[in-house]
């Protein structure tokens, strides 16, 4: 956020009003494939972007899309219009190319074909109080993800997206060297188990979620190659018990919930885990004074909009919860960006 100086400006006004173009911008690139095809080319003229694309536009609109996502840095430029050469920047190129395991555009693909629009009702959602998306046809947001193929391919990638970086993080600085074994509740496509897995040679682990998740996690395991040290299992945490394990991890889950299923669901993982064990939910966790997260604030938001009761949450509030279901402990680890790792100890 642009600081206060004594003199107004319109500038920080403009720049979040107009927010929206900038997103859209950026998401359309991601939906055309734009990077993966950039990556693959090297380089490539506006005019062959056009080509490739099967754009109709004007010449002069290819250059303002292009040159937008140049400022953007997320392309780099050499010459200028018809004599410009474009190649993408190294982000981009690392974590926007659909080829790389490191491809986190699964997020940005349902913010593109769900969630943009969906944000468009955020007045009618805090007037309402009630979800903005798919849940408006019916009460069970959750069921309708999972009952399609589609949306649950969708949905899985998004969030291993969003993830991916964090995961990468807290596999390389947790203390994994006193446990032995890791589930990870509602585990997805199963890469928070599989980085685990991969800079922690004696870790097990297991990624937990629904039945039909689990060809997806079963896939992304023999990709990896770890299906010696990583499984896939299924069920519902909400009507069973956890798997007990060394470390129970949830990346993404308590924020779904109000308070009352945030504590249930710790008081869960607090049961699957023996004396010493770690409980960690790897979120977007809000700075206590609420001045600084801006993700985790807009995160939260986004819950409205999903789940109609969900919110994100200080580490304050995960203490309070902590205490509420019996954890010795707590700490917090920062992982990438705005993420962290709030850690309960048994």
């Amino acid at each position: 956020m642009k600081p206060q100086t004594n003199q107004p400006s319109p500038e920080n006004i403009m720049k979040i009003g107009t927010g929206f173009w900038a997103s859209k911008i950026l998401l359309t690139a991601v939906s055309f494939q734009l990077f993966s095809k950039l990556s693959e080319k090297k380089t490539m003229k506006a005019k062959d972007v056009k080509e490739t694309l099967g754009l109709k536009c004007t010449d002069r609109n290819v250059y303002d899309f292009l040159d937008t996502l140049t400022v953007f840095g997320f392309l780099t430029r050499e010459g200028i219009l018809e004599t410009a050469i474009y190649s993408n920047a190294i982000d981009a190129d690392t974590f926007l190319d659909i080829n790389k395991p490191s491809y986190i555009g699964g997020i940005l693909e349902m913010m593109n074909n769900r969630l943009y629009g969906f944000w468009g009702n955020l007045g009618e959602g805090l007037l309402t109080g009630l979800p903005q998306n798919e849940a408006k046809r019916s009460e069970d947001f959750f069921g309708l993800i999972y009952e399609d193929p589609e949306k649950l391919k969708e949905f899985t990638n998004a969030m291993s997206g969003i993830q991916m970086g964090n995961f990468m993080t807290f596999a390389q600085k947790f203390e994994f060297q006193k446990y032995n074994t890791l589930v990870d509740i509602g585990g997805s496509a199963g890469l928070l188990s599989l980085m685990v897995a991969k800079y922690n040679p004696h870790m097990h682990c297991t990624s937990f979620d629904l039945p039909p998740v689990e060809p997806i996690a079963n896939a992304t395991i023999q990709q990896f190659g770890l299906s010696d040290r990583v499984k896939a299992a299924s069920g519902d945490f909400f009507t069973m018990p956890i798997p007990n394990a060394e470390v129970v991890v949830m990346g993404n889950i308590l924020h779904d919930w109000d308070e009352e299923n945030k504590i249930s669901l710790m008081k869960k993982a607090y049961d699957a885990l023996p004396a010493n064990g770690a409980f960690v939910a790897i979120e977007g966790i809000i700075d206590d004074e609420r001045k600084q997260n801006v993700f985790g604030m807009m995160m939260s938001l986004n819950m409205l909009i999903e789940t109609g009761t969900g919110f994100d949450y200080t580490f304050a509030d995960f203490n309070r919860w902590a205490n509420i279901v019996g954890f010795r402990t707590t700490s917090l680890l920062p992982l990438a960006g705005p993420s962290s790792a709030a850690i309960a100890y048994k």
